[in-house]
């Protein structure tokens, strides 16, 4: 004999839920076929995709806002040295990597490097107003990071030009180090009067020229190519 545990009516042992107030009719025998509801809605909340436009509204603000308000705490309060305009050229840089990334995603990668050397070029030029001289960005900065934007352009028209693999991405990456090293060493012996040799830059050229000839001689041998990439997984 068993009774519903809400009107307290009389079951038959063949009811699976209450004639009168359709109460589920549950044997405590079985409690462990019984799933425990959740209380945590079962469908997950959907977030609204932030819009490009609204991020880089924000962006132009935040950036904007910061060097607006250091430039006139330089101004009018602490006016001893221009040091805004580090404050400026940061938020400039900052500005220039997510026009790519946020504000025109359909811009060239080439033109985007090129906008982010300027970009890093004109920072060190704003450094020369907190220097005595600005010789040493003539002479040895601006050669140097027009150095390294040609080789950064050059390993992304590589990688787009041929196909890529690990093993092709550590050719050109171990071959433009060399040529990156080599380059600052003789820059600076350039701008401080000296002669042009190598000395530091002997030791990563070398180590670089044996690493790339060791990718070469592997891309070259298919067998030996296709045994490094299943012991290596790539």
């Amino acid at each position: 004999m068993s009774y519903c545990v809400n009107c307290g009516v009389e079951l038959e042992s063949s009811l699976t839920e209450c004639p009168l107030c359709n109460t589920p009719v549950i044997n405590p025998k079985e409690l462990h076929n019984y799933q425990k509801p959740s209380p945590y809605p079962r469908e997950k909340g959907q977030v609204d995709v932030v819009k490009k436009k609204d991020l880089t509204i924000l962006i132009c603000i935040v950036l904007g806002a910061t060097s607006l308000s250091c430039l006139l705490l330089n101004l009018f309060v602490f006016s001893g040295s221009p040091w805004s305009l580090f404050i400026i050229g940061a938020c400039l840089i900052l500005f220039v990597l997510a026009i790519p990334a946020v504000i025109y995603t359909r811009l060239p990668i080439y033109i985007s490097l090129l906008f982010d050397g300027i970009a890093v070029g004109f920072y060190l030029y704003m450094i020369t107003f907190n220097t005595a001289s600005s010789s040493w960005f003539l002479g040895l900065a601006l050669p140097i990071v027009a150095l390294i934007t040609i080789l950064v352009e050059i390993f992304a028209l590589l990688l787009r030009s041929f196909p890529v693999s690990f093993i092709t991405t550590a050719l050109y990456f171990f071959a433009e180090t060399a040529l990156l090293c080599v380059g600052i060493e003789l820059l600076i012996h350039h701008y401080s009067g000296e002669p042009l040799h190598l000395v530091w830059s002997a030791v990563v050229l070398t180590v670089c020229s044996v690493i790339v000839v060791l990718l070469i001689t592997v891309l070259s041998r298919r067998r030996l190519r296709d045994a490094v990439r299943r012991r290596l997984h790539f």
